[in-house]
């Protein structure tokens, strides 16, 4: 009787950033995966034609400006299995709800590290026992996230962003001075 090794866990990581992609292929092969990395959206149906992850990572904010988003949605259309989380470093609840909408089972904010990201594949069930924050969103944070969001579609374009939002772009300049944009 022989027995076979049991598929190993296989990985697709979507990540422009040289040094965070080869750390975080680095870590999850440590830990047994099978770990492929691209950079870009153009590359996934090259790498899905022979492999077939059952995990994805992808970041939001991609070179040139694309979105992530439409990697999640380009893995979702190939394996509505696939476990894929999204991370940025521009989180939002505007791009947190479209990921989720899109295939995603999981957001994180960057900074995050193998061992968060390995836990929100464990998560991707809803847990409706989750408590309800005690304060609602404010105003101001909602006002924030907007700006935001128009911010990363325009390619950090402050005059273009100033435009779409209908306001003044020393006033968009002075809202930015107040809070930092990471």
């Amino acid at each position: 009787m022989t027995t076979e090794a049991p598929d190993p866990r296989r990985l697709l990581v979507v990540e422009d950033d040289a040094a965070f992609a080869r750390t975080l292929v680095r870590s999850f092969e440590r830990r047994g995966y099978e770990v492929r990395h691209v950079w870009a959206q153009e590359e996934l149906p090259g790498v899905l034609a022979d492999y077939s992850p059952g995990y994805a990572v992808v970041d939001l904010k991609l070179a040139g400006g694309s979105s992530g988003l439409t990697c999640v949605q380009a893995l979702h259309a190939h394996d509505p299995s696939m476990l894929i989380v999204v991370l940025t470093g521009y989180a939002s609840i505007a791009t947190a709800v479209e990921a989720i909408k899109l295939g995603a089972c999981h957001y994180l904010a960057k900074p995050s590290n193998t061992d968060d990201i390995e836990a929100a594949f464990g998560r991707a069930q809803g847990n409706a026992g989750v408590g309800l924050g005690e304060r609602p969103t404010s105003i101001k944070t909602l006002e924030w996230e907007r700006i935001h969001e128009v911010l990363a579609e325009t390619g950090f374009n402050v005059s273009e962003t100033a435009r779409r939002l209908g306001m003044h772009r020393r006033t968009l300049a002075r809202k930015l001075g107040k809070q930092q944009v990471k």
